[in-house]
């Protein structure tokens, strides 16, 4: 939900996100699936937290 909240400020459409794979190791466990979008918080020394979101694609 807070995913498509986020597309629907940026007037973007879930497609236009970059994509992963739902068989890519960083989503083991999560039980994503095609159709999916995932928030990826990811830590960095100069920017603090960067956060990204990627549409889950068959794979």
């Amino acid at each position: 939900e807070e995913a498509y909240k986020v597309l629907k400020e940026l007037g973007i459409r879930p497609d236009q996100l970059p994509w992963i794979k739902a068989s890519d190791p960083a989503l083991r466990g999560l039980g994503a699936k095609p159709g999916d979008i995932v928030r990826i918080i990811r830590k960095s020394p100069t920017a603090g937290e960067v956060v990204v979101y990627r549409f889950v694609i068959a794979g």
